[in-house]
């Protein structure tokens, strides 16, 4: 893999990895069980079948707790050291093979890449369940567990795409912020 497509697949698994730590780690364990990809020693610990069977219960945990408005908040406290560990663990790993970038750095830039996805998720969300008296949770939940997954797809099997995804991202969170500003304090 040349130094682009490892760090664009970096990158998108980190992001993926900040909307729901477990999606691109069962996605990665998978793929490496199949032989669909390698990224090497130590993250082909990720395709043996304890670790894949540990991580998928943990995303059912995952998905069910974010889809409940009272738990959301919690489940976002807790997962704000999981997904950018997680996000950590796969930039390193997407760059471990046939690239000149030190362990150190990958390791820093999946956790910033995680962390930012993870904490923009985080500060939008109760005041989307606030807004819509918790009904947007499962819908909104579900949204984030699709873009999780087509964003780990998309970086391992067409890393270009994270390109494009990367921007939508960055232009949306803008406009929401835009948004926030305009709209007048009420008290």
């Amino acid at each position: 893999m040349d130094l682009a497509t490892a760090i664009l697949t970096g990158l998108g698994l980190a992001a993926a990895a900040g909307l729901n730590a477990y999606i691109p780690l069962v996605i990665v364990g998978f793929l490496q069980f199949f032989d669909v990809v390698d990224f090497g020693a130590p993250f082909d610990n990720l395709a043996n079948p304890w670790v894949l069977g540990v991580l998928v219960v943990l995303l059912l945990v995952e998905v069910l707790a974010d889809k409940i408005p009272a738990v959301v908040s919690v489940n976002d406290v807790i997962q704000t050291v999981v997904r950018p560990a997680a996000g950590a663990v796969l930039f390193a790993a997407s760059t471990s093979l046939g690239t000149d970038i030190p362990p150190v750095v990958a390791l820093i830039a999946g956790l910033i890449t995680a962390g930012t996805v993870h904490g923009t998720k985080a500060a939008m969300r109760p005041v989307l369940n606030a807004g819509t008296a918790g009904a947007a949770a499962p819908v909104v939940s579900t949204g984030e567990d699709i873009a999780s997954t087509a964003l780990a797809f998309a970086a391992i099997l067409a890393p270009i795409l994270i390109l494009v995804a990367l921007v939508v991202f960055v232009w949306l969170v803008v406009r929401w912020l835009r948004r926030r500003r305009r709209e007048p304090v009420t008290t």
